[in-house]
């Protein structure tokens, strides 16, 4: 049979028409698989990928012999898909209903919270995947997300590790440590060495199927976390513990508002307690009253009282201007062309040498030799003893005290300076000073901080400051002397005697100034010292602010004794082995 002409010419239309389709066909496959490949590949994987953080670990701090004083602990978030929560044809109101009610009692939510928050998402964007329902809840919580998940085939819910800041020593050291806020270090050597601390985070993603699950295998770290460094104190916090412990004790006996103990390692200056008294805890930051964050052993300074007489003899001796010898006559009262000064108890005329009036803790008795060396020069050694600046520790809030240039002393004050009224200093800064008379009259800077050691092994940020002499090694030496006859001859030798050793002490009252001006009936009450006297190791500074139920000096001594006593259990120091050269103290 023969084709006619029109039914070829229906086939060749039909031939192209379907070549035209095909051709449309593989040029808009072309144009998928090729052309518009890599545009559609990312817009397919933001479909299904989902990035998210990972965290890097914030550093521990860990005291001189390597307990953690602040370290991370893993939280987990609760998150959720609200686009996937929602109800649909396989997901019924009562699915959702009986979902919610397990990732509410297995998350201690109520579902009503669980259910607001998936809404409120919901409403702001129905494509929305992620609500976050609880944040950094415990390892025990989210195994319970899990099972519950795991029991009842929810895909919406997942939780996602997050670091947070745990403190197992609790207040020890709470005021020295700090704490974390919400987003930010907020106090303390968290806030202060941050630097060190801070981790940095990374970031990961992971593709998901459509019911919002992750892929087995899918995960891909874009940026890997880097974890902050460990921060190394002096410190040794069975010590801290102890001495935080006593004056606690010493200080709601007393009826105190505040007390402090330092104890300075001598030959480096390393602080290797610092107690607080009221002390935070960081785990529960909210149950202290805010001004008693801070550490007072840094940031409260006061009138130091005569704790500061061995600096002064020290001034003394080492300008050639008096020995442990000389004779003095104090009368009962001394007038200064500007004020009186008085001791603290009542007397005639007395026949003391310089050592006697140590022992005997005479104002009047320091204030007659103290013109023997100028104003300038009495201000000078004061700088170089550290008073009047902060400290080398730079801690968070530490003040600076308070020292008057020379030429603003008045006659009363150029005075009152030479047995510690007048001036103002923290206990850190009495504790610099013993340490330098200790130290055979080199002051090394105050160390907290030993170092930071970051995650690869490098360790940072170790101190490099020398010493700096302030006195002669003579000079030193002999007030040291002077101290250990304090100890042996005053009336409250009996309180810090501790049997075998040989101690150099001193006490200190001093009054409180009134904000209007003049001095009211409050006192600071302390005891600074030196364990052992004839071969210093660890200087001392136990301190009471403003004590109701006794104000006297000797209230401190038993604490500063049981720390001294602690002092020598810690650290092995061995007993004194030669007698303590009795000086006289009247002539």
């Amino acid at each position: 049979m023969r084709m006619t002409r029109s039914t070829r010419r229906r086939m060749l239309l039909s031939t192209v028409a379907t070549l035209a389709v095909i051709g449309v066909f593989v040029v808009r496959l072309v144009d998928i698989q090729i052309v518009q490949a890599d545009a559609f590949n990312t817009e397919s994987a933001g479909k299904r990928s989902v990035a998210t953080t990972v965290y890097g670990q914030r550093g521990d701090i860990v005291d001189a012999n390597g307990t953690v004083l602040a370290g991370s602990i893993m939280r987990y978030d609760i998150t959720a898909s609200p686009r996937n929560s929602a109800v649909s044809a396989k997901y019924t109101e009562q699915e959702r209903t009986n979902d919610i009610q397990a990732v509410a009692d297995a998350a201690g939510l109520t579902p009503a919270e669980v259910r607001t928050k998936l809404d409120t998402a919901l409403a702001k964007n129905p494509e929305s995947d992620y609500a976050l329902l609880a944040s950094k809840v415990t390892l025990e919580v989210r195994d319970a997300v899990r099972a519950a998940q795991k029991a009842t085939t929810i895909g919406w819910v997942y939780t996602q590790p997050h670091p947070a800041r745990s403190y197992p020593l609790g207040s020890v050291a709470g005021s020295l440590v700090g704490f974390m806020g919400a987003d930010a270090a907020q106090f303390g050597l968290e806030r202060s060495e941050n630097a060190c601390l801070a981790a940095t985070n990374g970031s990961s993603t992971y593709e998901r199927s459509l019911d919002g699950v992750q892929l087995p295998g899918s995960e891909v770290v874009d940026r890997p976390a880097k974890n902050g460094g460990t921060l190394k104190l002096t410190i040794v916090s069975d010590l801290n513990w102890f001495a935080q412990q006593a004056i606690t004790r010493s200080a709601q006996s007393l009826q105190a508002k505040w007390a402090t103990a330092v104890v300075v390692r001598v030959k480096d200056g390393h602080l290797m307690a610092v107690a607080d008294y009221p002390s935070v805890d960081p785990n529960d930051v909210n149950a202290s009253d805010p001004d008693d964050i801070r550490s007072t052993s840094f940031a409260t300074s006061y009138e130091p009282g005569s704790t500061l007489k061995a600096m002064t003899a020290a001034m003394l001796i080492d300008q050639g201007k008096a020995t442990p010898y000389t004779r003095v006559t104090v009368p009962g009262i001394f007038n200064t062309r500007g004020g009186y000064i008085k001791d603290v108890f009542a007397h005639g005329t007395m026949n003391w040498t310089l050592t006697g009036i140590m022992v005997n803790s005479s104002n009047i008795g320091i204030s007659e030799l103290t013109d023997r060396v100028s104003k300038q020069k009495r201000y000078e050694y004061m700088l170089k003893f550290g008073l009047g600046k902060k400290t080398e520790v730079g801690f968070n809030g530490e003040a600076s005290g308070q020292l008057a240039p020379a030429d603003k002393w008045d006659n009363l004050t150029n005075y009152a300076v030479s047995f510690g009224q007048g001036v103002a200093a923290t206990s850190a800064q009495v504790a610099s000073i013993y340490q330098t008379l200790g130290n055979g009259g080199v002051r090394m800077p105050l160390t907290l901080v030993e170092g930071c050691e970051q995650p690869d092994g490098t360790v940072t940020d170790v101190p490099t400051g020398s010493g700096e002499r302030v006195v002669s090694t003579k000079a030193a030496n002999t007030v040291v002397n002077m101290l250990e006859n304090f100890v042996t001859q005053a009336s409250m030798s009996p309180l810090v005697t501790i049997p075998g050793y040989d101690l150099a002490a001193k006490s200190g009252t001093a009054q409180v100034a009134k904000p209007g001006g003049g001095y009211g009936n409050d006192r600071v009450t302390s005891i600074a010292g030196l364990v052992s006297g004839d071969d210093p190791q660890y200087a001392i500074v136990v301190t009471m602010g403003m004590p109701q139920t006794n104000k006297a000096s000797s209230a401190v001594a038993p604490v500063w004794h049981d720390i001294a006593e602690q002092v020598i259990k810690t650290f092995r120091v061995k007993p004194s082995t030669k007698p303590v050269p009795t000086l006289p103290v009247s002539w």
